[in-house]
């Protein structure tokens, strides 16, 4: 008996101190992100490694490649950030099926691409943004980074096209409701985008 109890402590202590080890390594990676956006992307893509049944890491690793390649003019630079950056969104996808989260990571992967060259890659991946946010908004109409990422990417073709924002901004005061509200599942969920949301709605004004 008294062996079982040690052996079910030694257990227990195991799992707290592997998850401490998760704690502290996701939060050391993004304060890193700040000021080492490649040094952190690296950093969860090896927790990812270490935790191959949780798709949060590989979300992460990606997201910083997505954020980084905005405003990037080098293609050859871009086009490696948005392969790895592809490339754990598959990891993760894998993990994770369904995952409005991720869909909308997606939807940001290819709008970086749009980004950078709307002549050349408005045309085959716009149609792919629009059907990822219309199967997130249908796996989760209440998630608020679905809502304003979507009426970010609606504001963003109408202003290409010369048409009125305006029918957007009620989706992203919509938005803003949905984040006053939001609790994400696990203290690393993704938790981002409000303030984004509310500097777009102040240019509705």
């Amino acid at each position: 008996m008294k062996k079982l109890i040690i052996i079910t402590a030694f257990f227990v202590t195991a799992v707290f101190t592997a998850q401490s080890d998760y704690e502290q390594g996701m939060q050391k990676a993004f304060q890193l992100w700040g000021s080492n956006p490649s040094e952190a992307s690296n950093l969860f893509e090896r927790i990812s490694n270490a935790e191959p049944d949780n798709w949060l890491p590989a979300y992460y690793a990606a997201q910083v490649n997505i954020v980084s390649s905005f405003g990037e003019k080098n293609e050859d630079k871009l086009r490696a950030q948005l392969k790895k950056a592809q490339d754990l969104i598959n990891d993760a996808t894998a993990i994770s099926k369904n995952n409005p989260e991720i869909l909308v990571l997606q939807a940001l992967l290819h709008t970086a691409w749009v980004a950078y060259d709307g002549a050349t890659y408005g045309m085959t991946l716009s149609g792919k943004v629009v059907e990822l946010y219309t199967k997130a908004e249908m796996l989760a109409p209440e998630n608020p980074r679905v809502v304003y990422c979507k009426a970010e990417w609606n504001m963003g073709s109408a202003r290409y096209f010369g048409q009125d924002i305006k029918p957007f901004c009620k989706d992203l005061e919509r938005a803003l409701e949905l984040f006053a509200n939001f609790k994400p599942e696990t203290a690393f969920s993704p938790n981002w985008g409000k303030e984004r949301a509310a500097m777009l709605l102040e240019s509705c004004k």
